[in-house]
């Protein structure tokens, strides 16, 4: 399989919260709109994917869904998001894999995880060995 893009589609309660969270609170910058004028759907920039928010259900389906968003700082994040009264459901901790993460989510619930990978984390490191 050759993937060449991707998003997260979320098919939320109130697309219109929904839309506001990833737009004003999060800073995500919009890709692209489409549909009806007076509701459209929307869909952000996340990094290297893309997060649409359209359709509505009244329960969504969200088993085994999370969102995951790198960002350069963690704590910074999660302080100016509960100045923006986004409830933080998991503060700040370094995990045993190195990364520093923490969990909002969005108005239906749906899980954010941020995460934060250290300078010194394999992630950041080229681990490839060039032989002469």
């Amino acid at each position: 399989m050759d993937v060449l893009a991707s998003r997260i589609i979320l098919r939320p309660r109130d697309p219109a919260a929904t839309q506001r969270f990833y737009r004003d609170d999060l800073g995500l910058a919009i890709a692209r709109e489409f549909g009806p004028p007076d509701a459209p759907a929307v869909v952000f920039f996340a990094g290297p994917t893309l997060i649409e928010v359209s359709g509505r259900v009244d329960e969504p389906g969200r088993a085994g869904i999370a969102i995951w968003l790198q960002v350069r700082d963690v704590r910074a994040e999660v302080t100016r998001l509960a100045g923006r009264g986004v409830p933080i459901v998991r503060e700040p901790r370094e995990e045993f894999w190195g990364l520093i993460e923490a969990w909002i989510a969005d108005p239906d619930g749906t899980p954010i995880v941020l995460v934060q990978v250290p300078a010194d984390h394999p992630l950041r490191r080229d681990t490839r060995r060039f032989d002469d």
